[in-house]
Formats: structure tokens, sequence, C-alpha cells
């Protein structure tokens, strides 16, 4: 029987010419490097592994060790800046976040990686392209239906999706070709530009769980810092600059996620449900996302009236939902986007913050179209003279509602203010 889905580690024997090209995720992570040890004792000897740098601080060198020590070549593509500007952007307009608990990351990440493996496949006439997530992963669909989304025409999926092995088993494996510095991984991760997300290990249970402090990096606190603001400058929704310097927004994300992190603030906790219901902790560090989501969120309440706001929420929770579930091109997702960006176009303005180690809260948020109001005792006394105005011919016909015997003993004035 001919197949299309790779599901297992069996099926990858179903594929009979072992020098065909095949093009497989490698992060340098265990379970890519095991798939890398499997097709090496498989006898596949036209293997590319792809990396795709997102931002999240590629180490080449250990890469290229492990590829070549299983006879794999090593394909790094850079994706910061695409994957900061088609993705990352809209996901900020949208303020996705799952469930409202923490931001959407990987979902963000799975079309563009998807698009550059079918990319480089077609470029090497590959019969299959790999990747490594398996069923506790939400990643697994995302993927799948990513690559499909690509009408690439070729073998695809999971190993790991119907083959499930323990990480002590894949690592003895990786310490007999002597890649020893995967036997001490515990935690199971995703990162980008974005956010640093782990799972499994110690996290495995949400009844008894300690989230590791050396897990972190960009959040992990700096003692001795001394309190300072932070200014964030945004037109139409979109943040452009920093202090009053102009940046790219793929910078200013590295910048934020150092800056903010610095302080202990940007972590996240939650559970996060499978395909079939089961939920998952995760536990995230985004400290950009943290800071520009209240930033966006503080200008849109300073500019936009209270209905489009709820309107625009509703559009972020099925822009979200369609994102989580990978369905980049449905109309929901494109009709969302359009409405998220209407609402957005008049978004103008800065927020700064004023941040330490107990707090980040915002000292000025500045609208360039703004309706609040910046006087209050002014517009007190304005609306009072303004609103208690009236005609005579007001006066009498309210008097007439109450008392019309009384009405021509009314005093003359125009105003009762």
């Amino acid at each position: 029987m001919t197949i299309r889905k790779i599901r297992c580690f069996d099926d990858l024997h179903s594929i009979p010419d072992k020098g065909a090209p095949i093009v497989t995720l490698f992060s340098g992570g265990l379970d890519s490097s095991y798939l890398l040890s499997f097709l090496f004792e498989a006898g596949f000897t036209n293997v590319t592994a792809l990396c795709v740098d997102l931002g999240e601080g590629v180490e080449a060198g250990t890469l290229e060790t492990t590829a070549q020590r299983f006879g794999a070549e090593l394909l790094i593509e850079d994706g910061r800046v695409e994957f900061a500007d088609r993705y990352v952007k809209p996901a900020l307009k949208a303020h996705a976040k799952y469930l409202d608990i923490f931001p959407v990351s990987s979902s963000l990440a799975r079309p563009l990686i998807a698009q550059r493996a079918v990319s480089a496949a077609l470029e090497r006439d590959a019969v299959a392209v790999l990747h490594t997530a398996n069923q506790s992963q939400n990643s697994l669909r995302r993927l799948n239906t990513a690559i499909a989304a690509e009408l690439y025409s070729g073998l695809f999926g999971s190993p790991y999706e119907y083959s499930a092995l323990s990480r002590e088993d894949k690592a003895r494996t990786l310490a007999r070709y002597g890649l020893s510095y995967y036997t001490g991984r515990k935690l199971s991760g995703d990162a980008n530009i974005w956010c640093r997300e782990f799972e499994s290990g110690p996290l495995d249970n949400p009844e008894d769980f300690k989230l590791p402090e050396d897990a972190f990096t960009w959040s992990r606190r700096r003692d001795g810092l001394a309190p300072r603001s932070i200014s964030l400058g945004i037109e139409h929704g979109e943040l452009v600059e920093i202090d009053g310097q102009a940046v790219a927004f793929a910078d200013a994300i590295a910048q934020l996620n150092e800056l903010v992190g610095s302080y202990g603030f940007g972590r996240f906790l939650g559970l996060e449900h499978l395909d079939e219901g089961e939920k998952v902790l995760e536990v995230r560090e985004a400290p950009a996302a943290f800071i520009l989501m209240q930033a966006l969120r503080h200008l849109e309440t300073a500019t936009l009236s209270a209905n489009s706001i709820i309107l625009k929420q509703a559009l972020e929770r099925s822009w979200t939902l369609e994102a989580v579930e990978g369905r980049w091109k449905s109309d929901v997702k494109l009709a969302a986007e359009a409405g998220i960006l209407s609402l957005t176009q008049r978004v103008t303005g800065s927020v700064r913050f004023d941040i330490d180690h107990q707090s980040c809260l915002p000292s000025s948020i500045r609208a360039e179209k703004p309706l609040y109001i910046t006087d209050r005792d002014a517009w007190e006394i304005e609306k009072a003279r303004e609103r208690g105005t009236r005609s005579r011919a007001d006066l009498l016909r309210n008097y007439s509602d109450v008392a019309p015997e009384f009405t021509d003993r009314l005093p003359v004035m125009e105003s009762v203010a």
C-alpha cells in the first residue's frame, strides 16, 4: 500500500531508494538529533537537516557536529525578519494569547517553517519532508496542516506520531555516537524571537511541578538594576520607536526581551489542549510580548470607542483560534485580520512605562487622536455650562411635563448653570 504520511519509524522503511533526498527539520534538540541517527542507521545517504533560524539563537557549531556525525547536510536559513514582520506583527495587533493565558508562539512559526521546508525539498527533488512533533505536542497537527497547505506531493509527517520512545532511550543512542551532551536534557523546548516555551520532564504533572530557574534565559532577573522608564512609539498599531529611536520590529523584540526580561518580567504558565481535548502544561517567557501587548491595549483604549474595542476583542479571539489550529488561509482568519487592521489604523501615539524589580506600569499614555480627558476640572466646568444652557422654551416644556399650572410663574432666564 502506498503511503503519503510518515507516522512511525517503520514508515521510513517504505522508502525504497535509500539514496533519495530527504529533508528533515532540525533544531539540534534530542528528538531531531535522534531522527538523524535513525536515518543514518537505516542507510539513508542524502539527508538535509534544515534549521530555520527564527531568532532563538542557533548554535551552529553544535548543529554542524551532530549533522556531520550522521552524514547529513546542514542547512541553516535566516527567517528572523520575515517571521517578525509577517507573523508576529499581526499576532501583536490581534493580542494573540491562548485563552488569554500566554502569548501564541510556535503556532505563528509553523507556516513559515513549513514553507521553507517544502521549498528546500522542491529544490532537491526530495521524496520526503520530516519533522519530529509527537502526539502530546500541538505542533504535530500544525506542521502537518502547514506542509499540506504548501501542496507538497511527497511523503511528509513525523515518525514520532505513532512511535513513542523515552527520552532516556534516545539520549543513550546519541551517547553511543559520542554526543553525550543530550543526556542531561530534561525539558522539551521550542523558541523563536517572540517566545521561548518548554514542557515535559519536571513539568509533566500539573498537580506537582517545579519551574527550573535555569530553563529561563530572557526573564532571568538581574539584581542591582536601577529603576528606569521605557517609551514605546506606535504608529497604526505597529511599534516603530523605543525611547524615541526608530527601530526595526525584529530588533525591537530582541531589545525588549533583554531589557524587560532583565527585571524578571514576561513569564507565563498554563495548560494547553491537545487535538482530542487532553491538556498539557507549558511554561513560556516572552518579555517583549508582555510589555508590547499592554502598550498597544492602553493606546487602543485611548483612541477607540468602547464598542470598537469590544468588537476588536471578538475579532482577536477568532484570529487567535484560527492561528492556533493552523487555519492561516481560512475565510474567518482573513476576515478577522481585515477588521483588526482597519481598527488599528488610527491607533498612533506612545506609552511610557516605569519599570523596576517590583512593577512595570505605565506613567504616560499619549494618543495622536485621543478620546481621553486631560483636565477633568476644566472638562466638568465646560460640560456643565454646555449641557446646562437651555432656552426658555426648553424650560417651559420641561416644567409643563411636571406641573403645567405653574408655568406662568417661571422667571426669565437663559441658563440654570
